[in-house]
């Protein structure tokens, strides 16, 4: 049964499609052709039968069928597959105010194409730049003590392990969503619709199962940092003074900055926990909910805007950690900073350690390197 409708439906586009372009043939403006010998008009149909009129000259135009469709195809129609609105062709119209009678499907769509992409797209453009320029200008932090050769252990291996596992889930996450929402404005010209094509697709299917290593993983950081992500003495002055990025001097800190823990209560906490429920949601991943169409185009609005303000703020984070900090990246790859470095970029976290309150080796049984060891 479902065989034949959908056969149904496809020849009635087919034929429909065909019918449409004979009218708009007819209607094209061209010459006077005059009409064979014996030729005689029939009446000129009347406007209250004009779409019986049609029926009989144009048998496969089901235009009207489709505009009835349109105009109540919101409507529960029978369906042999189970599930919420499977009946429903189109969603319903609704009217926003100042705007005219849209469907609310075309109304996501105009949301996600002329919105959320356009500005999502600007705003990561933009950091990025922001940040290439400020990498010229500046150059990398630090850098300016001179090495003890006595180390200090930052990061635990669980820690490390646990920022590496959420670290790649995020990466996987972030390209893959970059190219489905933006890929085609850059790389679909690039390397043509048949290979975008299939990386899209191999792309939306590592970006559907990094999702769950991500959601368990951020659960993971938020446990293991969030008591030293806690506000403390000293990130009122680390913010009055932006860290003494312009100054190139830096503002005294604990183990993490105010900066730092910005983007952990911000982008972590916040907009994490926020991109991995709606993500859920549009995974199928969260029991007892209906799953009806208007709520998966909300979770896709939401999902989108939360994940591209963590990317915007995270940019900043892998700048930060990479080129953009002396020595920041060594301490999650070895776990281990050497005491200028603790004494340039986090003092009090230092004092704190030279008079006993926190211990510089975290971790009894591993066994401190005599020095930094870098590539």
């Amino acid at each position: 049964m479902i065989r034949q409708t959908l056969v149904g439906v496809l020849a009635g586009f087919a034929l429909g499609s065909a019918a449409w372009a004979a009218d708009a043939a007819a209607s094209a403006p061209s010459a006077v052709v005059a009409p064979p010998a014996g030729f005689v008009a029939g009446p000129e149909p009347k406007p209250d039968d004009s779409n019986a009129q049609r029926a009989r000259s144009q048998p496969g135009n089901n235009a009207p069928f489709w505009r009835a469709v349109r105009e109540s195809g919101h409507q529960a129609g029978y369906s042999s597959l189970p599930g919420a609105e499977k009946g429903v062709l189109i969603q319903p119209f609704v009217q926003y105010p100042g705007s005219r009678l849209t469907n609310a499907g075309e109304a996501w769509r105009q949301v996600r194409n002329q919105w959320l992409i356009p500005y999502g797209g600007a705003l990561l453009l933009i950091v990025s730049l922001a940040l290439a320029l400020f990498y010229w200008r500046k150059g990398p932090l630090g850098g300016h003590e001179t090495e003890t050769g006595r180390v200090i252990e930052r990061f635990t291996y669980f820690e490390r392990a646990a920022h590496w596992a959420n670290a790649i889930a995020f990466c996987v996450l972030a390209v893959s969503g970059i190219v489905m929402a933006f890929g085609k404005f850059f790389l679909l010209p690039l390397i043509g619709s048949a290979l975008f094509g299939w990386l899209s697709y191999a792309l939306k299917t590592a970006h559907n199962f990094a999702g769950p290593l991500f959601a368990v993983s951020l659960l993971i950081v938020i446990v293991t940092f969030v008591r030293d992500e806690l506000p403390r003495r000293g990130d009122l002055a680390w913010l009055r003074h932006a860290g003494g990025m312009v100054s190139g001097k830096e503002v005294p800190s604990h183990r993490f900055n105010a900066g730092e823990k910005l983007a952990f209560w911000g982008g972590v906490f916040v907009l994490g926990i926020i991109v991995v429920a709606s993500g859920l949601v549009l995974d199928r991943l969260i029991p007892g909910l209906a799953y009806l169409r208007g709520d998966m185009q909300v979770a896709h609005i939401v999902h989108i805007t939360a994940a591209v303000l963590m990317m915007a703020i995270f940019l900043g984070h892998i700048y930060i950690g990479t080129i953009g900090m002396k020595d920041a990246y060594q301490a999650m790859r070895t776990g281990y900073v050497d005491e200028a470095w603790a004494k340039e970029h986090h003092a009090l976290w230092l004092a704190d350690i030279q008079a006993g309150k926190i211990p510089a080796q975290r971790t009894p049984e591993a066994t401190p390197p005599a020095a930094i060891v870098r590539p």
